[in-house]
């Protein structure tokens, strides 16, 4: 009479928690610089919004001969923002902080935190066509 060992596949407790750990700490690595990334794809919005509104102001400056200050004036419309109610679909406030005959200065500025690092974004773009980003402190618009 022989005895037949037979041997089960599968892996222990221990080796699916140290999976489970490796792949815990990849996901820690990876997630931050995911959303950062996420961030920076988001600032297309705002930059083809900017180059929306310059065009605007450009043709509102060789009617009237000076920018304008209000985006109903030029025709802008802003799409609601993520944070109304019903949500809509833009994540950037347009704004004119300022126009005068030959200096104009368009800010969209960042309704959400991104990325989580309590700062949010604020492009500007000037009359130029020269857009820049910048950030200011925590807390919400």
């Amino acid at each position: 009479m022989s005895i037949i060992y037979c041997k089960k596949g599968g892996y222990s407790l221990i080796e699916l928690m140290i999976v489970v750990v490796v792949l815990g700490i990849i996901a820690g690595l990876a997630i931050p610089s995911y959303m950062k990334i996420q961030a920076r794809t988001k600032g297309c919005e705002a930059k083809g919004m900017l180059k929306a509104a310059l065009v605007l102001e450009k043709a509102y400056l060789n009617q009237h001969g000076r920018y304008s200050s209000s985006l109903d004036e030029i025709g802008f419309v802003q799409v609601p923002l993520v944070t109304d109610h019903p949500p809509g679909k833009a994540r950037y406030l347009i704004a004119i902080p300022v126009a005068t005959e030959d200096v104009l200065r368009v800010t969209a500025t960042a309704v959400v935190d991104f990325d989580g690092d309590g700062k949010y974004s604020v492009w500007t773009i000037d009359q130029s066509g020269n857009i820049r980003e910048s950030f200011f402190g925590s807390g919400t618009i």
